[in-house]
């Protein structure tokens, strides 16, 4: 075979095998491409591949920094740290600045002669580089140029630079599409972010004791105990009946601790059987009991940093208030069927309705853990005991059922606040926001009459039956009693409401603040007595 053949032959053979190796580099970097949705992560696998199966060293993957406009190299391989820090450039500096500027690849055969060429990161300081081309291509993203890949290439006379560039090109647009997905990752890390916070800001709002609803010197006494407690680690008990609020006072606690951006997890300990309740605080190991498949953490563990919230702590059976106390003494535990001890860090709130000094008395409830939970008790009143809360309750509890239900219901009639006022309200605050809710939604106008609400000690409403409320049956003996104490308490209250009026000239404002009663409260008693405003 002729010499010029032979080498013709040899070229091929190599050219044939080049491109092998390029479609083997190519498939490798495909699967790094999809296997993360981390872009460092990819190019750790991408540059490395570019070495490996087609010896191109010093691979460089470099971006345009958004808040910068400055190029910056994200990712080099064979570069130590300090070096891929010195890797910043201006659009249009260098040939990788040039790349970015013209949206156009560039190759440098000998690096060495090319002034434009700035080893900025100074990895080539220490080798020949008249030995070294550079090959850059621009990263392009909706016909944008976003950044540039580069890479050391052997020089050799036979080098098919065109056909490098063809391949890195092919390897840009790849990228491009991993650079894409990490601004998708990002962009939805950073809603995600912006949204916690301003949830978490809003949950503040809400359970501010400013946004509570109640002017009462009893509520007042409650708010003055949640500025007090937010700010230190005790643990608290809340005591009050069913439905005074007692969840909601304890997230309000939360909420304006130094503990807010950790969690509020809440239990019940009377909606779960005894069975359960204990593996539902503590959590439980792989194959603990039948059906326990995999490891569960606790309540306790779930609340780590934050607010675990206990509620109906009354209802705990005994065996768990012995692995309770022992948490809270130790601030330690084990899961069921495990060894391992967990510390935890909590603030632990309690509540309950129950009479725990009469359960100690009777032995259902450990006296050691009494005194643990009852470090800072506060006492929720009940609805009866802050009557003059009932008209902001009321107005409260109506924007709130109109918004929910779509309802334009503006007032309450005196009828139906007399009656609101009057009645007992066993249920306390959740009975009269479901009766709301509940005249709201019947309401066929823009004022709640007082058919609109169930008559006392039934579940019957006049509007639905169509019948008036019946007059309960009374004794001669109880009206006589009853018709003597209303009078004096009439009486007493028209003349008390005169004298004030009286001292404040005629001032409603000043009045009522004199009387401790809402300007509200004081226009409805003038006007049911028949005095003038």
């Amino acid at each position: 075979m002729a010499p010029e053949v032979g080498k013709k032959h040899d070229n091929f053979l190599q050219k044939l095998q080049r491109e092998v190796e390029g479609l083997q580099a190519l498939y490798e970097i495909s699967k790094a491409i999809t296997s993360s949705l981390d872009l460092e992560a990819v190019m750790n696998r991408v540059l490395p591949t570019l070495h490996e199966k087609m010896g191109m060293e010093r691979g460089t993957l470099t971006l345009l920094d958004s808040q910068t406009g400055d190029l910056m190299i994200e990712v080099g391989h064979g570069l130590q740290k300090e070096q891929i820090d010195r890797g910043r450039y201006r659009v249009g500096e260098g040939i990788t600045g040039k790349v970015v500027a013209a949206g156009e690849p560039i190759v440098v055969p000998n690096v060495g002669k090319e002034p434009l060429f700035l080893n900025r990161t100074g990895a080539r300081e220490d080798i020949d580089r008249n030995n070294i081309a550079f090959i850059c291509v621009p990263i392009k993203l909706d016909l944008k140029t976003i950044g540039a890949l580069s890479v050391d290439r052997l020089f050799e006379e036979n080098t098919d630079f065109e056909e490098d560039v063809r391949l890195l090109t092919i390897i840009a647009s790849m990228v491009a599409q991993g650079v894409r997905i990490q601004q998708m990752v990002q962009k939805a890390k950073e809603k995600l972010t912006s949204e916690n916070i301003l949830l978490k800001s809003q949950l503040k709002k809400k359970f501010h004791p400013a946004s509570l609803v109640g002017e009462s010197k009893r509520m007042s006494d409650v708010y003055a105990s949640i500025e007090l407690v937010s700010q230190t680690k005790a643990t608290v008990l809340l005591r009050g009946e069913s439905g005074t609020g007692k969840e909601r006072i304890a997230h309000s606690i939360h909420y304006n601790s130094d503990r807010v951006d950790g969690p509020f997890i809440r239990v019940s300990c009377a909606a779960l059987p005894d069975t359960l309740l204990e593996s539902e605080l503590f959590g439980y190991e792989k194959g603990a009991f039948t059906g326990a498949n995999a490891t569960k953490k606790g309540r306790f563990e779930l609340a780590h940093g934050g607010t675990l919230f206990l509620d109906e702590i009354g209802d705990i059976p005994a065996t768990t208030q012995i692995k309770l106390l022992r948490v809270l003494q130790e601030k330690e535990f084990e899961r069921l069927g495990g060894t391992q001890t967990i510390r935890v860090d909590i603030r632990l709130i309690t509540a309950t309705n129950k009479n725990l000094e009469q359960d100690v008395q009777a032995g259902t409830f450990r006296q050691d853990l009494y005194y643990r939970l009852n470090v800072i008790p506060i006492f929720l009143p009940s609805l009866r005991e802050r009557k003059e809360d009932i008209p902001l309750l009321v107005d409260h509890f109506l924007s709130k059922s109109n918004d929910e239900n779509g309802k334009n219901v503006k007032y309450v009639s005196d009828e139906a606040m007399k009656y609101l006022m009057e009645y007992s309200w066993p249920g306390n605050v959740r009975e009269l926001e479901n009766a709301i809710e509940r005249a709201v939604v019947l309401c066929k106008s823009d004022i709640l009459s007082p058919d609109l609400f169930p008559i006392p000690g039934t579940k019957t409403h006049p509007v639905l039956t169509g019948m008036k409320p019946p007059e309960p049956f009374k004794d001669i003996e109880t009206l006589e009693k009853e018709s003597s104490l209303t009078d004096a308490v009439s009486e007493l209250e028209k003349k008390l409401i005169i004298k004030a009026m009286d001292q404040t000239k005629g001032n409603q404002r000043m009045a009522a603040k004199v009387l401790g009663i809402t300007d509200r409260i004081l226009g409805y008693k003038l006007k049911s007595y028949g005095l003038k405003s």
